[in-house]
């Protein structure tokens, strides 16, 4: 089960096709970019389907759990790539954009309860993988602007190392990656993603989409893998946030 299947997502999923793992796509509103991305990948797996639903709804995240299992005749792994990018200045700092962020946290939480229940039952030496996607800076080197989200981000990557202390008694394994900035936003030009983004990572050059989806392979391989947070950021986390201008 893949969830949050828009443009890093989508290279995710596609890779894992490459791979013959049959795949369940779970959006909440983008409906017919999962349709596209489900007919695309269709033809290399045996078996496909679409979920639908808001995971950070415990009754729609056990249901899509449920459905996803049902169409494909059990569950192996979860990756969870399904997130917003809220900003919010400090002006802007309210309850409501605390709820907002923390959405997506929520929605790892349900989705993690939801799946292991289901792939602790499978009886083999490693019964599956949860997988959830963090943000580089969420660690010692925040930026402005974002507090809710990289708070957010920063609850996902304690809860790897916790369902992976909760979990490793039922034979899961759960990681989760940290990209840095990958794939241009369209509302970004190209001339301020390369000078205000990606000139700021130490190897001048975006996170590597195909390596993200690379590593997600990786790690459904592994054995022995859990409780990590890899980083694939060009070395954007060392290199810290930046200077910041607050002028105006």
């Amino acid at each position: 089960m893949i969830a949050g299947t828009k443009r890093v997502g989508e290279r995710v999923a596609e890779r894992l096709a490459l791979e013959g793992v049959n795949l369940a796509v779970a959006y909440r509103s983008s409906r017919i970019e999962a349709e596209r991305l489900t007919s695309a990948v269709a033809a290399q797996v045996e078996r496909v389907c679409l979920v639908q639903g808001d995971l950070s709804l415990e009754d729609d995240a056990r249901r899509m759990v449920d459905e996803a299992a049902e169409a494909l005749g059990g569950l192996r792994f979860v990756v969870n790539l399904a997130s917003d990018y809220p900003r919010a200045t400090l002006e802007e700092l309210d309850g409501a954009a605390w709820d907002r962020a923390m959405r997506s946290a929520k929605g790892s939480y349900l989705l993690c309860i939801n799946a292991a229940r289901v792939i602790r039952r499978n009886g083999l030496r490693t019964n599956g993988h949860l997988i959830m996607f963090s943000d580089w800076a969420a660690g010692e080197t925040p930026y402005t602007d974002y507090l809710p989200y990289l708070t957010a981000k920063a609850a996902v990557d304690f809860m790897t190392r916790a369902f992976a202390a909760e979990l490793a008694h039922y034979r899961i394994l759960v990681n989760s990656i940290a990209p840095g900035p990958t794939m241009r936003p369209p509302e970004i030009s190209r001339e301020s993603w390369a000078r205000e983004v990606v000139a700021l990572s130490p190897l001048k050059r975006e996170s590597s989409a195909d390596e993200i989806a690379e590593m997600v392979v990786t790690l459904l391989k592994s054995e022995t893998i859990t409780g990590e947070t890899i980083r694939v950021d060009s070395g954007r986390h060392f290199a810290g946030p930046g200077v910041f201008d607050h002028a105006g």
